[in-house]
């Protein structure tokens, strides 16, 4: 039968595909070497080294969009005509054209924390892990809107605030389908520690990066909780697909797409920093 051909696709329109297609319709694979991973990876990227790949080609998702990419390009390239050749899928496959020296995107570093969720935990541990890393999140947008009281920042801060319990009331739901009691949403979420953000960085530490902000510090809010927010993007979007339960993998791929709206929130936010010039408050509180 007629496989997929190889197609060549621009930073500009991958950058399209990540920012605008559902999760669940494309896969992004780093074929580079793990080294050239941990230095700086596309966010949400699967790595699969070249060399791995032809043993693991069969492993890909049949049913989705291929974006391979590397350095410059040539091991992607050569990626992409494996899986063609092998028809592993009835989707497109891309490679990227001048690889991640072309990406003039986020890159992230170091390789994503999934380690946060437990080693062949099931899917009712993963969705309590998950619910708590929100938890996280929603604790530190708290502490931020502290430090942006009466400033335009605050309104957007809000709104993402609201939007991590909201998202944690939707992991609730897939839950508590898995408790015999479940206990009330209210109550579960207020009992959460929330110690951990969704990247897998202690809130501690976000935390002291945050007081730490000076000069022109509403953007470095938005800087950091974009970083934020990337990470949490390449746990989520990693675990997925990495996990071989198909409900697990469904769930995880739908926070990955809430990330992105999170992302969007933030950056549509910046135009918020420039209204106002005022000075930063003192006030200061624990986040709950």
């Amino acid at each position: 039968m007629g496989g997929p051909e190889v197609k060549p696709i621009t930073a500009e329109a991958l950058r399209a595909i990540l920012e605008g297609r559902d999760e669940a319709e494309y896969l992004l694979i780093d074929v580079r070497q793990p080294a050239e991973y941990e230095a700086g990876h596309i966010p949400g990227a699967l790595l699969i080294p070249v060399l791995e790949l032809e043993s693991r080609l069969f492993s890909l998702p049949e049913d989705r969009d291929l974006v391979f990419y590397c350095h410059f390009g040539g091991r992607s390239l050569a990626a992409a005509f494996l899986a063609t050749d092998a028809e592993v899928t009835v989707r497109d496959v891309y490679h990227l054209q001048g690889g991640i020296l072309a990406w003039k995107g986020k890159k992230l570093t170091n390789f994503p924390r999934i380690q946060v969720f437990e080693t062949g935990a099931g899917i009712e541990a993963l969705l309590y892990t998950a619910m708590d890393l929100e938890k996280g999140a929603w604790r530190f947008y708290r502490a931020a809107m502290d430090k942006a009281a009466d400033h335009p920042i605050f309104s957007t801060l809000s709104e993402l605030s609201e939007a991590e319990a909201v998202h944690a009331r939707a992991v609730y739901k897939h839950w508590a389908s898995t408790q015999k009691d479940p206990p009330p949403f209210e109550d579960l979420f207020s009992s959460l520690a929330g110690d951990i953000l969704e990247g897998g960085e202690s809130l501690s530490s976000a935390l002291e990066r945050l007081e730490a902000l000076s000069g022109d510090w509403c953007l470095g809010i938005i800087e950091l909780a974009l970083h934020i927010e990337y990470c949490a993007y390449d746990l989520y979007r990693t675990a997925a697909e990495t996990s071989e339960d198909g409900g697990i993998k469904g769930t995880l791929l739908s926070v990955a797409q809430a990330e992105k709206s999170h992302m969007r929130m933030l950056t549509r936010g910046i135009g918020r920093c420039r209204v106002s010039s005022g000075a930063q408050p003192d006030t200061k509180r624990d986040p709950e």
